[in-house]
Order: C-alpha cells, then sequence, then structure tokens
C-alpha cells in the first residue's frame, strides 16, 4: 500500500531531490502549494485547519524541524487522532554550539578578541579571575534528550561533574552512569541549583519549562556560575536573567534563543532581541539562534525525514513520535 506525503512548502529542488532519492517505492511525496485529493501524512510546522480539516485519510503530521511551535500545539488540541512526529537531526549542530557559548563565555573569549584587534595587550597582564577552568566544575544539563545527551558527555571530556534532569531518569539512568552521568527526576530540581557551577538548556518550551528559571532559582546559583540557553528563550525569565548578568549574580551567559524575533525580512536588519539590552554586558556571548544550523544540516534534515516516512510506510508509528501532553 502507497504512503501518500503531502508537504505543501516550497523546498529547494536539491533538498527535494535529496529527500525523494532517500524514500522507499512504496512512499509517494506530492509537493507544493496544490494539495491532492487525499494524503495520509502532512508534512508542515504550522499546519493550517483546513490542511488537517476534513482529511479521513490524514493519519499523522509531521513536524520537520526539532520542537512544537506552541501555535501548532494549540491547534492539535482539536485533531486528538493525530499521530505526531518532529525530526532530531540537528542534534549534533545545537549541542556543539552549546559547548562553543559555553566556552567563549568561560574564557571571555569575546571581550578579549575585542580588545586585543586595539591591540591592548592589558588583559593578558591582568589577574584571571574572570576566566574560568572547567576542569572539576559541576554542570547541570536541563534536558536529557538527543542535544542534552551529547552535551553532557562532552562536558564529562572536559572534566565537568554533570548531573542532568529529565522526566523519565530511569529510562537513561543505566546508560548515563557507565558514562559518568548522574541523571535526576525534574522533581530534585530545586535541590541543585546550588551546586550548578554551569547551567545548560537543552529543554523545549512546553507550559511546565516556561519561566521555569526566575530571580529565586537565579539566586541560588553560585555567583560564577554561567548559564548556557540553546532551547528556549522563554524558559528563563529575561528581567532575572539580565540583572543578575549586570549586578555581577551571575558570571555569564551564552545565549542562542531569544524574546523577540523580526516579524518579517524587512525587520531582520534591526530587531532588538530582548526587551533589555543584553548586548552591552561584556559577560555576555550572543548568537542569533543559529544553533542548529550546518554546512551539511539540510541534507542530515532530508535524510532523517526520508527515513522517517520510510518507518511509516512500514507500519512503525512509534519513530520520532511525539507526546504533546508533554510538549514533546
Amino acid at each position: 500500500m502507497t504512503l501518500t506525503v503531502y508537504w505543501p512548502r516550497e523546498e529547494r529542488p536539491d533538498a527535494v531531490e535529496l529527500l525523494e532519492n532517500g524514500l522507499d517505492t512504496d512512499v509517494k511525496l506530492i509537493w507544493g502549494p496544490e494539495p491532492p485529493e487525499r494524503y495520509d501524512v502532512l508534512i508542515a510546522g504550522r499546519p493550517d485547519r483546513d490542511q488537517l480539516t476534513g482529511r479521513p485519510d490524514l493519519d499523522a503530521l509531521v513536524i520537520p524541524f526539532a520542537g512544537i511551535p506552541t501555535s501548532t500545539r494549540e491547534t492539535l488540541n482539536d485533531f486528538p487522532q493525530l499521530r505526531v512526529h518532529n525530526l532530531h537531526h540537528n542534534a549534533e549542530a545545537t549541542a556543539e554550539m552549546a559547548i562553543t557559548l559555553l566556552l567563549a563565555a568561560a574564557k571571555r573569549i569575546v571581550p578579549l578578541d575585542r580588545s586585543f584587534r586595539q591591540h591592548d595587550w592589558r588583559p593578558r597582564y591582568a589577574e584571571f579571575t574572570s576566566s574560568m577552568l572547567l576542569d572539576g566544575k559541576r554542570g547541570l544539563v536541563l534536558g536529557y534528550g538527543g542535544i542534552g545527551q551529547r552535551i553532557a558527555r562532552v562536558l564529562t571530556a572536559l572534566g565537568v561533574q554533570v548531573t542532568a534532569v529529565c522526566r523519565r531518569p530511569e529510562r537513561h539512568q543505566a546508560t548515563a552512569k557507565q558514562a559518568g552521568i548522574d541523571v535526576r527526576a525534574s522533581s530534585e530540581l530545586s535541590s541543585l541549583w546550588p551546586r550548578a557551577d554551569m547551567v545548560m538548556i537543552a529543554l523545549p518550551q512546553t507550559p511546565e519549562t516556561e519561566g521555569l528559571i526566575g530571580r529565586d532559582e537565579i539566586d541560588r546559583m553560585p555567583n560564577h556560575a554561567i548559564l548556557v540557553n540553546v532551547g528556549r528563550a522563554p524558559i528563563v525569565d529575561q528581567a532575572a536573567l539580565y540583572d543578575a548578568l549586570k549586578d555581577g549574580r551571575l558570571g555569564g551567559a551564552g545565549l542562542d534563543v531569544w524574546y523577540n524575533y523580526p516579524k518579517d525580512e524587512a525587520e531582520r536588519a534591526n530587531t532588538p532581541p530582548a526587551d533589555y539590552p543584553f548586548h552591552q554586558l561584556e559577560n555576555v556571548v550572543m548568537s542569533p539562534h543559529r544553533a542548529g544550523g550546518g554546512d551539511v544540516i539540510e541534507e542530515r534534515r532530508m535524510a532523517q525525514l526520508a527515513e522517517l516516512l520510510n518507518a511509516l510506510a512500514r507500519g512503525e508509528t512509534d519513530t520520532n513520535r511525539v507526546d504533546l501532553s508533554a510538549g514533546y
């Protein structure tokens, strides 16, 4: 039986070719603005209701990236019969960016680079108290999915004592223990803040995670702690984060996700990413939500999408399945 897949978006021809080359013969892909009369699978990150309504053959929605947009999750509440799947093709790239931001913040790479471009050697002879040695420190990884697991392994290799927090620690504790990683339940988080020299956020944005880190949580972290966020910005209260960084209550931050985004192409040249001037702080490393990108990301996305569609055609409905009640 042929699995008919509809992708409304106009993709790059080379990307579509990559996808089609990876599909089994029993998967039929249709793309473009004109929908077919029937389809079994819809590929859309933010589907319109008319793409979901009155479709008795529609069985699954595939979100062609990681995470679930809030608007999509709200829409899907009205379509409980649909299975939802997503992709994790950029987990490696996102984990690499998290480590990059951590090292840049810990070693103060950006301000040192900026001053040395002015031929200023004075930081080389100053006290090195502003540079954190990671070896022997304690790291807290929030989220232990594909991204969090990679972050934890790299931190362990750097000599960091890693504790990871997730909703279902029992799924990971055996393998994590072999790697020297301590996996705890989310309910234990309140006791872990004082022991976190670095906090690495790799969580999705859900009703449970939004506002997870506020003033109370930040105040319980060590003053030298570094916070890195490659999850979603609203997980951390922006006013609390800005004030703590400005006042020295936090040692530094590496941020790839933000509170404000351009609404259209015209705004891309000048949109402040937050309501507070993080750009004025020298202990912040800023990145414009590009952790999931890279030179081979599109190829990886199409390859994983093909694998997922082939699995669905074989009746393997648990592949990259999303738990809507959990939000990921």
